[in-house]
């Protein structure tokens, strides 16, 4: 196992795929959670696989982000929360917008994003945000939102106009959710991308809304590591796709887990009155069937992220995802021809015997919220982040989870 993951490492064949820009989404009300807070999810699909937390001191708010790890000095997030818990995300959409010859599409989204971030306290901040940049904005994007005092809502956003879609009201979402992939409702219709992934999440939102079982963990289970297609039918993890029924091969195809994913993050918000500070980014870096979720929070950010999440500033990557992309390289390991990076190996992810990665690293994920979860409780009792209980937190996180990653590489 070692020797195949360093001649990954040696070859550069451990993240082969098409450059693509494609996200799957939710904004969920925090009148449909168990626990009554808002939720906002992202899964991040991009040409840069390895990503990391940053902190960000901001003109007006603070905040974390997911960025990418090759930038030393980044001026686009892709999903981050700030010190008064406004929280935002985006899908790249493919149907507001006619692009002009020479023209990147959503030029703007992630820099647009980080300024959004310094400035934003509210959903209403951001509309009024929206407002007033200049136009023709080179946005073209679905914004997820979600703010300290319950705010919860979609914006499908051009250069020069946005619809807003309002998690809380009925009228825009009837079961308490806004799920968006790469098409907006306010564009062209039957163009974009992204259908058969919204088909697949919103069959799983529909009945979790009705029945509580929305959180962070199940949206990482459910969502992030889906390999459901509904239009073909079909979902792997049943083990009808697995030896000895096939060879264990498949075609990566309109699954939300995609070879180009690159991180997952879910930023659960806090019940209005609560303290901003509580604000939880539950963050999978790298391709999440081979990451594992850890918590972040903002307080202390600027001296004391968790060491795996954070950059390492000479090899420009941090530890967690990159072990999750090596690993993901053993997964689309076929290399032969034009075309090839489509292919993956599922056993290597679930098979029968239980020993795919996805099998291993789940319970690893199930005791990082078990530990976290009881830590999280108390401080929303007592109404703030412990700054040295969060420390000791991280500092147990990371030295359980680099653990048994080793113990996977020794397999």
């Amino acid at each position: 196992m070692k020797r195949i993951l360093f001649a990954l490492l040696l070859t550069g064949s451990i993240w082969n795929c098409e450059p693509v820009s494609a996200c799957t989404s939710a904004v969920i009300s925090g009148k449909i959670t168990p626990d009554g807070r808002p939720l906002l999810w992202k899964n991040r699909d991009t040409d840069f696989p390895q990503n990391s937390v940053k902190y960000f001191s901001g003109e007006r708010y603070p905040f974390i982000a997911i960025v990418n790890s090759v930038e030393d000095n980044p001026t686009d997030v892709w999903i981050g929360t700030n010190s008064v818990g406004f929280s935002v995300m985006n899908t790249q959409s493919y149907n507001l917008v006619e692009i002009k010859p020479g023209e990147e599409r959503g030029e703007a989204n992630g820099r647009m994003m980080r300024r959004a971030l310094e400035v934003c306290a509210t959903v209403e901040d951001f509309c009024h945000f929206l407002d007033t940049i200049a136009k023709p904005s080179l946005i073209e994007a679905n914004f997820g939102v979600i703010d300290a005092k319950g705010g919860a809502a979609m914006f499908e956003v051009d250069y020069y106009k946005y619809t807003m879609y309002d998690a809380n009201n009925p009228k825009d979402a009837p079961c308490g959710y806004i799920a968006r992939t790469n098409f907006s409702f306010s564009g062209k219709v039957n163009e974009g991308a992204g259908y058969v992934r919204f088909m697949q999440e919103d069959k799983v939102l529909l009945p979790a809304s009705a029945t509580g079982q929305i959180t962070p963990q199940w949206i990482f289970t459910e969502l992030s590591r889906s390999f459901a297609n509904p239009l073909m039918g079909i979902d792997l993890k049943t083990g009808e796709f697995n030896r000895p029924k096939t060879n264990g091969w498949f075609v990566d195809q309109d699954f939300i887990a995609r070879s180009s994913t690159a991180s997952s993050v879910v930023v659960q918000g806090v019940k209005p009155g609560e303290n901003p500070e509580l604000t939880t980014m539950w963050t999978i870096l790298g391709y999440p069937p081979t990451g594992v979720a850890m918590p972040v929070w903002l307080k202390g950010a600027d001296k004391n992220l968790p060491k795996l999440m954070a950059r390492d500033e000479v090899k420009k990557v941090s530890p967690l995802g990159n072990w999750s992309v090596i690993l993901a390289g053993d997964v689309f390991s076929y290399t032969q021809g034009m075309g090839s990076s489509r292919y993956m190996n599922w056993e290597k992810l679930y098979n029968t015997e239980k020993n795919g990665y996805m099998q291993l690293l789940a319970p690893v994920e199930e005791e990082v919220f078990k530990r976290a979860q009881p830590v999280i409780k108390e401080w929303r009792k007592k109404g703030a982040v412990d700054l040295k209980e969060m420390q000791a937190l991280y500092g147990e996180l990371d030295t359980f989870i680099e653990t048994k990653y080793a113990d996977l590489f020794e397999l």
